[in-house]
């Protein structure tokens, strides 16, 4: 044997050795070590969503923000005017147009305010076409309710992995929930009329 390999021998030798803690105190060294991780991993995925889609968010911000103020904020009122008027015609605007738009224009949560133009019979129906609609649109207008962007991305990811388009995936995302929010509307309007007609009924009894 040579003298570096037994100078080396002995090096290693004289290197003092821990072992893992065991029982209630390994348990907790192990909870300890992936506490730790959790918070590692979230920061990975952090600095990910600064070089990403954050910035790609803010841009966009800034444009939905300078089209609403070129548009003007008067002409989507107007709009919420319109959706009030009673007829079947007029279903389309108030449960797929408007509810779409003021999720565009104003975000999440904000959108839900423009039921005030509404009737209240019509309020219920608006605000389950609007909320329905908050994550459909994330997919093409990811500003519009960014706060709950890990939902969609949580899709894509998957859809992603299996070897499909995320751009189909939007498109279609979008498309379906305006469906959605349509079907929904209508029947929270029937829904609503009929309940609003049987407290009518009852406190007439009750008078």
């Amino acid at each position: 044997m040579s003298l570096s390999m037994a100078l080396a021998g002995i090096s290693l030798a004289a290197q003092p050795t821990v072992e893992k803690p065991h029982g209630f105190f390994g348990a907790l060294a192990t909870a300890a070590q992936w506490f730790i991780g959790l918070f590692n991993e979230g920061g990975v995925v952090f600095m990910g969503l600064l070089t990403g889609i954050i910035p790609t968010l803010v841009v966009l911000l800034t444009f939905v923000n300078a089209l609403i103020r070129l548009i003007g904020p008067e002409k989507i009122d107007r709009l919420g005017e319109v959706a009030a008027r009673p007829g079947l015609i007029y279903y389309p605007i108030r449960y797929l147009v408007f509810p779409a738009l003021s999720v565009f224009f104003l975000t999440n949560p904000m959108c839900y305010t423009m039921a005030r133009f509404l009737p209240e019979r019509y309020k219920p129906a608006f605000y389950d076409s609007a909320v329905s609609f908050v994550h459909p649109i994330t997919g093409l207008f990811p500003h519009a309710n960014a706060g709950e962007l890990f939902v969609y991305l949580g899709i894509a990811a998957g859809i992603t992995g299996l070897g499909g388009q995320i751009g189909d995936l939007a498109v279609r995302y979008l498309l379906v929930g305006l469906v959605v929010i349509l079907i929904r509307g209508i029947l929270t309007e029937i829904i609503t009329a009929r309940m609003m007609s049987r407290r009518a009924v009852t406190e007439e009894a009750a008078a």
